[in-house]
């Protein structure tokens, strides 16, 4: 696999009203990425959210509460992963979640491949609304071998940080996905930035995928911004700004790109710039790799 075609979504947050409804909605956004060719499908942070709406006012005004609906729910909504991803061959990257795990509370994400693997990614760091939430941090950091090539999840602000990706990277990954769920035009740029200078820096492709909509009846997810991206390192092979794919403010969507893996092995080689090389030159210790999962 030289090539992986990209799908990112621009996903809107919805109050639902039956399981069958949310089955539905995400039926139609697989199957609409599929037919445009899609084999990598990114879900942003958090839309897992509108999850609770199931759960009534209780539960969609209180995000701990919120939470614990969702965990209860999460098995039947990663089996329809599972067959989504079966049905239309394509690997999908599932809206993250805040799960109850014994005492832990991690926000996880989960990689579901066609042949029914599923790879677990849990955000390493939290923001300030996550820790009064009561998110905490838990499983370690991987990146997942897949027949599109080594895929790392980088949830949010955790793409903020340069080590947590330089580790994915230093296992192998050549894609580094960041789901994201900003309020703010500020935190939406964060991540956008963050996820440039990872690719910048790595000389590799990164991709956000934001959470979008207004919910005011959530007490998580109220207001929501942001546009889909694809990113490389601005050198040889690759756009000059860096810019691969990005879609339009607010508006519900799929964005689409194709991310040449050879493109990346050359840049890292013969680049007018060698960032991945000469990372190690910074004087600092190295990161130890992620974790590498095979999926295949």
């Amino acid at each position: 696999m030289t090539e992986i075609r990209i799908a990112s979504a621009q996903y809107p947050v919805d109050r639902l009203g039956t399981f069958a409804e949310y089955e539905a909605k995400l039926a139609w956004w697989v199957a609409e990425a599929a037919a445009h060719g899609a084999e990598l499908l990114v879900f942003p942070e958090y839309g897992s959210m509108e999850l609770a709406s199931l759960f009534g006012p209780e539960a969609e005004g209180d995000v701990r509460k919120a939470m614990d609906a969702i965990t209860s729910i999460l098995p039947q909504v990663d089996e329809l992963h599972t067959a989504l991803a079966r049905r239309h061959g394509v690997h999908i990257v599932a809206a993250s979640a805040a799960v109850r795990r014994g005492r832990a509370t991690p926000n996880v994400a989960r990689l579901f491949t066609p042949a029914g693997e599923v790879g677990i990614q849990d955000k390493r760091i939290m923001t300030p609304g996550e820790r009064e939430w009561g998110v905490t941090p838990d499983g370690p950091l991987r990146a997942f071998e897949t027949k599109l090539g080594v895929i790392g999840i980088a949830i949010c602000y955790d793409v903020e940080f340069p080590l947590i990706a330089r580790a994915q990277v230093a296992a192998g990954a050549q894609v580094i996905v960041a789901p994201s769920c900003t309020e703010t035009m500020a935190g939406y740029n964060r991540v956008r930035i963050g996820a440039m200078a990872r690719a910048l820096e790595n000389q590799c492709v990164s991709v956000q995928s934001p959470l979008i909509g207004n919910a005011p009846w959530s007490a998580a997810v109220e207001r929501n911004r942001g546009l889909a991206g694809v990113y490389g390192p601005p050198d040889r092979g690759f756009t000059d700004d860096g810019v691969i794919a990005e879609g339009r403010f607010d508006e519900p969507q799929w964005v689409y790109a194709a991310a040449d893996l050879s493109a990346i092995d050359l840049v890292r080689r013969q680049g007018m710039v060698l960032n991945h090389r000469h990372w190690d030159e910074q004087g600092v210790p190295p990161p130890s790799p992620a974790e590498l999962v095979t999926l295949l």
